[in-house]
């Protein structure tokens, strides 16, 4: 019972000193939205890198901290009034950043995954096609090129739009859409639905695009804001984050993610 006793406040202990060490304010409960995406995090499994990530930024921060699953056009509706404090794995925009406080901690490029029988070889071909339809994820923004694909096809009516990637995928196979466009974190489910035979991958030849923890600036200060930003940055120097990547990622992949 001593012992026990003794473990359980040097646990309440070290949490608080971690916090204290960061200068937070735990003096209040916050919250953290997951959305379930490819090897990001998997609902069915709970597991993936922003779940990891979401378990060490709560462990250093020394915060309670609620974690629950939501849609993504959710997540961006709630950051914006200020009733979620925290997500993960989100990109900036002139929009978002009127409302949302970024840090960041690994970049992807965006690909064009289409069906081999709509017999194009470019996205600017899928444009130009006239009659192929795209499948995205409600509320989803991708790079430059990619944007300005999806916004060109929403402008002529051949969007299809979903909550998930699940239901993309089995109207990519029943043909309703002809392409969507994935992330590298999207590979596994390929191999594993048997839709790469089906299928040709697409590179955009954008740039990498940072994605980072999402921070209400409706719900944090901008002085709370950089603390937690400050958590991020201390798990890219002792290689914390490079671990986590590489649990989920060849090395090399793993590597290039982290140089942003």
């Amino acid at each position: 019972m001593i012992v026990r006793t003794f473990i359980q406040l040097w646990i309440v202990f070290g949490l608080t000193s971690m916090s204290l060490a960061a200068g937070l304010d735990c003096s209040r409960p916050y919250t953290l939205a997951l959305h379930d995406h490819g090897l990001l995090y998997s609902a069915d499994t709970d597991t993936g890198i922003d779940k990891d990530v979401a378990d060490e930024l709560i462990r250093r921060s020394g915060c309670k901290v609620t974690v629950s699953l939501m849609a993504r056009a959710r997540i961006w509706q709630l950051i914006e009034s200020g009733a979620l404090d925290f997500s993960l794995s989100g990109i900036a925009n002139a929009e978002r950043d009127k409302f949302a406080a970024f840090a960041w901690y690994f970049s992807n490029k965006y690909y064009l995954l289409v069906r081999k029988d709509a017999g194009v070889s470019s996205h600017i071909d899928f444009v130009q096609s006239g009659k192929l339809k795209l499948g995205v994820i409600r509320s989803f923004r991708y790079s430059e090129s990619a944007n300005r694909m999806v916004d060109q096809m929403h402008a002529a009516n051949r969007i299809n739009q979903s909550s998930g990637l699940a239901p993309l995928y089995q109207a990519l196979m029943l043909n309703h859409i002809q392409g969507m466009i994935i992330e590298p974190f999207d590979y596994p489910t390929l191999d594993e639905k048997q839709i790469r035979d089906s299928t040709t991958i697409i590179e955009f030849n954008d740039p990498a695009v940072p994605h980072g923890l999402i921070m209400s600036k409706k719900a944090l200060l901008p002085a709370e804001q950089e603390k937690w930003r400050a958590l991020i940055n201390g798990m890219h120097a002792d290689g914390t984050m490079r671990r986590i990547f590489e649990k989920y990622f060849k090395p090399d992949l793993a590597a290039a993610m982290m140089d942003f």
